[in-house]
């Protein structure tokens, strides 16, 4: 009897901590949020973040918000040599953190750490030739979303990319993106969505727009996405999003439907920044 009693106190005391546990950790967030934002922060993410100015005061406190919470509970390790500086750190920050604007209150929760090489970096990939024949070589990249726990950049493709904002090319962007798609726990271009009504239209659109770049990218069509996007559905969403945040006019312009799922997504009007 007793020990049927200790059973279902310890029952009650593992369903008791993860009901307060999400509660516990919005508080801590809040208490974040709320801090003052450090002079020499703003400072470097007005210099590195060139549309930092041109998005909406209210949307610019909470872009600050995010960045403290984001640099709080996700850890940056230097590889290949590089020393992580605080400007790095809050570049990566405020970029990825355009993408949390739409205050669904998640910071990434897979995500643990950011590998940040000095360039570009060689890895080991692996491909199928057919037949049991397995084809292995050393392949440079400049980033990449692991469907674990961490996610790796460039810096110095980092540096270049917010250095040219509005060319639609932007590689905290499109890992970031990658990993709101891997949310739940695969990557096939398909977030999780506000609402289980929002999916029937998305799958509709995302496909039609999927299609119609990979038919313009194998004619050698001018295509306002990168032709990346035409590699997969998961590429697609990621290019897809870079082009909403950096060339959002003519995304708008081009491509309406697309442009509305996004804004839709993000609870944002990049258009509306410029």
């Amino acid at each position: 009897m007793v020990e049927t009693i200790i059973v279902f106190l310890i029952i009650g005391l593992i369903i008791a901590g993860i009901l307060v546990h999400p509660i516990l950790i919005k508080q801590k967030r809040n208490r974040i949020r709320q801090r003052p934002f450090p002079a020499i922060y703003n400072a470097i993410v007005e210099n590195n973040l060139p549309i930092y100015h041109q998005v909406h005061p209210a949307e610019r406190r909470r872009l600050r918000g995010h960045i403290q919470v984001f640099l709080a509970e996700k850890q940056f390790i230097g590889c290949g040599g590089l020393q992580v500086t605080e400007e790095m750190k809050l570049t990566v920050a405020a970029v990825a953190c355009l993408l949390l604007l739409n205050e669904r209150g998640k910071y990434f929760p897979k995500l643990r750490s950011i590998l940040v090489y000095p360039s570009a970096y060689l890895v080991n990939e692996t491909s199928s030739l057919g037949n049991y024949v397995v084809e292995e070589e050393r392949v440079a990249r400049l980033g990449e979303s692991w469907t674990r726990d961490q996610l790796v950049l460039s810096w110095e493709q980092v540096k270049r990319d917010t250095g040219n904002w509005r060319d639609g090319h932007n590689v905290v962007l499109h890992e970031f993106a990658h990993q709101l798609d891997q949310e739940d726990g695969s990557a096939e271009g398909v977030p999780i969505l506000p609402h289980s009504s929002d999916y029937p239209i998305w799958a509709k659109v995302m496909t039609e727009e999927y299609q119609q770049l990979c038919q313009d990218v194998q004619r050698g069509a001018k295509t306002v996405m990168n032709s990346y996007g035409a590699t997969n559905p998961a590429e697609f969403f990621a290019v897809a999003t870079e082009t909403f945040f950096e060339k959002p006019q003519q995304l708008l312009k081009k491509h309406p439907a697309l442009y509305e799922q996004l804004q839709h997504y993000y609870q944002l009007d990049p258009g509306q920044w410029v």
